[in-house]
């Protein structure tokens, strides 16, 4: 389970909530959105960035079927199918395709995130459980 701390907490808040935060530069020149979530843009440097909402919407770019993985809690739930999304705003994001078999999935299909709770139920902050985006077919 992820930890989550100052920094964090509004992206897992976020996530119980059902919305994917990104961060945003707001430096001028800039403007790039990234995900996985850092105190400053990958881009330009810039230590002027701020959480916004995301669309929800992405492409598959990539994807593996995974069959064996020793690691808990993922060998309870094998196969499944590990991927790299393109978000609308324009970050690439790993995570897992649901709902979807796999002689279905296409390069370039839409899909839209949903969240698999975890752990306990109730917000991180709280010392709860997480919820994960992951994502399905649009």
């Amino acid at each position: 389970m992820p930890e989550s701390d100052a920094f964090t907490r509004p992206y897992w808040d976020a996530a119980a909530d059902g919305r994917l935060l990104l961060r945003r530069c707001r430096a001028e020149e800039c403007g790039a959105a990234h995900h996985y979530p850092r105190e400053f843009c990958p881009y330009c440097w810039s230590e002027n960035v701020g959480w916004e909402t995301a669309t929800g919407r992405a492409t598959l770019y990539t994807w593996s079927v995974v069959h064996r993985n020793d690691l808990p809690p993922f060998g309870d739930r094998v196969p499944y199918t590990a991927a790299v999304v393109d978000l609308a705003e324009g970050p690439r994001m790993m995570t897992e395709i649901t709902d979807c078999p796999e002689p279905e999935l296409r390069i370039g299909m839409p899909l839209v995130v949903h969240f698999r709770s975890a752990g306990v139920t109730g917000a991180a902050d709280a010392g709860g459980g997480f919820a994960f985006p992951v994502f399905r077919p649009a």
